[in-house]
């Protein structure tokens, strides 16, 4: 049994790291980090609460920390983690830089530790469909992938941080998930080019990006996610040579994980069929269309990896520290595009071993 110390009990905390970690076997949510309050103990009983980073780090029991704690403080606490010796799953975005994330990398890999980025949306129903349909080159040559992740939230967070110019934005937030997606798919594009925008009212955060990531072949991918959209785009719409893929509304997980503890359902990560995606092909000059099954999502296969490699009993972490910092290359550059208005070409130095 490993024993887990999750540091933060806000939304990540709360929604998604505590009940993933109890649900896995070999897995125990031994410890949780709450400055004030106990609301971890009342939802675990029998869990431990300290009051400061270091009072979890000291505790010898412990051997993998969570980190889920406002952006910015991420990569401070990840450290600490590490160098107290306790290997250490960071919430996204990992850091607030590539060189962050390579700072991390090296320092877990010098010491024998892992460090592992939570990036749970390649657990996604949808984007497991997506990868399915690529695979199998049902839509023939690709030739653009649309992502949108987009919300109605006018007003500004419940969560203060979350305005917060130096945390982030909705670029680091959502930017992270869609970014990552997209070159779990389709790999390291030639150029990025990217609009990064505060759209609500009042002083804040970036609220709204468009990023367009171009590859040599020709294939692109626009990625978009803002707080505005009282009617939503589709989450995914792939276009190729044979056909198109349509996905509207967002994986249930989230929304499940919310209400429970734990996960106890047989059928967790199913979508029933009147929120499947639409797929249409051409077949001899006729275009079929017809739902598409969604496949199965399950957050629980990332916490069930982070085990599997603390274990020994597999080499392959869920997910690298290179491919965190390749999304965090991305999202410079993004920065970067916006601020220049003007493309950038892919810039890949300084990618971790």
């Amino acid at each position: 049994m490993i024993r887990v110390g999750l540091i933060g009990f806000g939304m990540a905390g709360r929604v998604f790291h505590a009940p993933l970690i109890s649900s896995v076997e070999g897995l125990e949510l031994a410890a949780v980090v709450e400055r004030t309050t106990n609301k971890a103990a009342e939802r675990y009983p029998g869990i431990i609460t300290y009051r400061s980073v270091e009072e979890l780090l000291a505790d010898a029991s412990i051997k993998l920390v969570v980190v889920a704690t406002p952006n910015s403080t991420h990569f401070s606490i990840a450290m600490q983690a590490l160098e107290a010796a306790k290997s250490v799953v960071v919430d996204k975005p990992v850091a607030l830089s590539a060189a962050e994330v390579g700072q991390l990398s090296e320092l877990a890999g010098g010491i024998g530790l892992h460090f592992f980025p939570f990036h749970n949306r390649r657990f996604d129903n949808d984007f497991l469909t997506i990868h399915k349909l690529i695979h199998e080159h049902t839509l023939g040559r690709l030739v653009h992938l649309e992502s949108n992740f987009d919300r109605w939230r006018p007003g500004l967070s419940t969560r203060a941080w979350k305005e917060d110019t130096d945390e982030g934005g909705i670029l680091y937030d959502l930017g992270t998930h869609i970014v990552d997606q997209a070159l779990t798919l389709f790999g390291q594009p030639a150029s990025v080019g990217a609009e990064i925008l505060r759209e609500r009212d009042g002083e804040g955060s970036n609220d709204a990006i468009t990023i367009r990531l171009h590859y040599l072949t020709g294939f692109s991918v626009t990625l978009g996610a803002n707080c505005l959209s009282s009617l939503a785009r589709p989450r995914f719409h792939l276009r190729g040579t044979r056909g198109n893929f349509w996905k509207w509304g967002l994986d249930p997980q989230e929304d499940a994980l919310n209400a429970i503890t734990k996960i106890t359902d047989a059928n967790w990560g199913q979508e029933p069929a009147d929120r499947w995606g639409t797929l249409s092909i051409d077949t001899d000059g006729n275009l079929v269309t017809r739902p598409e099954p969604s496949a199965t999502g399950d957050y629980r296969l990332f916490y069930a990896g982070v085990r599997d490699v603390l274990l020994g009993n597999a080499t392959a972490p869920p997910i690298t520290p290179t491919e965190a910092w390749r999304v965090a290359r991305i999202l410079e550059m993004a920065k970067q595009s916006s601020n220049e208005s003007r493309d950038i070409e892919c810039d890949w130095n300084g990618e971790p071993a």
